[in-house]
């Protein structure tokens, strides 16, 4: 996904983008059939003993782990989910499982929507940090360090920063993940109306 373009697809089957066009209307379409074709290989497992923050969790890193092996994935579904039948698969296998626990199926796409969304952003960011890496390790490793030298001798932030824990990229994500999933379901949870979901979020902050 990360290297498709309707030129790149002409060279590989020997033929011209002229020729191309002919069967497949322009990048987007090319972009959804290659992209649903992928999306069909993904089987979300969903184990009846989780609760639902572990079920969410599950499905979280479930659908991290899937943008890692398929790079561009994560670009595709960040900019519109579900675009065909293997997206709609997906959305609708993990709206079932919420539903399976209490939830009304218009407040399970709510929430399952909101974990993949923040997913699918965090898949991205990593693919942009990734393609950095490739493109300049040696360049990204001198700004990784010098970003952290600078935290380190600023009076506001230096000392804060040194006391932090450090973490792998993964735990990380888990962790901020777990976090957020926590949040989401404590405002949503099983039996709750959509329309109360919104309005307990808008209220906050309305003095603003």
């Amino acid at each position: 996904m990360d290297a498709l373009s309707v030129k790149a697809v002409a060279v590989e089957l020997g033929v011209s983008p002229t020729a191309l066009y002919r069967y497949v209307d322009g990048r987007w379409a090319l972009e959804q059939l290659v992209g649903e074709s992928i999306l069909a290989e993904l089987t979300l497992t969903d184990d009846p003993s989780h609760g639902i923050e572990r079920h969410l969790l599950s499905f979280a890193l479930q659908l991290r782990a899937f943008t890692h092996i398929h790079p561009g994935i994560a670009s595709y579904l960040q900019t519109l989910f579900p675009r065909g039948d293997s997206g709609r698969r997906v959305l609708a296998d993990e709206v079932a499982a919420l539903v399976r626990r209490g939830y009304a199926p218009d407040a399970a796409i709510v929430v399952c929507g909101a974990v993949a969304s923040m997913t699918i952003a965090l898949a991205a960011s990593e693919e942009v940090s990734i393609a950095a890496e490739n493109e300049d390790a040696d360049g990204l490793d001198r700004e990784r360090l010098s970003a952290v030298t600078h935290l380190a001798v600023d009076d506001r932030l230096g000392p804060a920063h040194l006391a932090l824990p450090q973490f792998a990229r993964p735990e990380y994500v888990r962790l901020l993940l777990t976090g957020a999933i926590r949040g989401l379901v404590h405002v949503a949870p099983p039996g709750r109306p959509v329309h109360e979901i919104v309005a307990d979020l808008a209220a906050t902050g309305e003095e603003l």
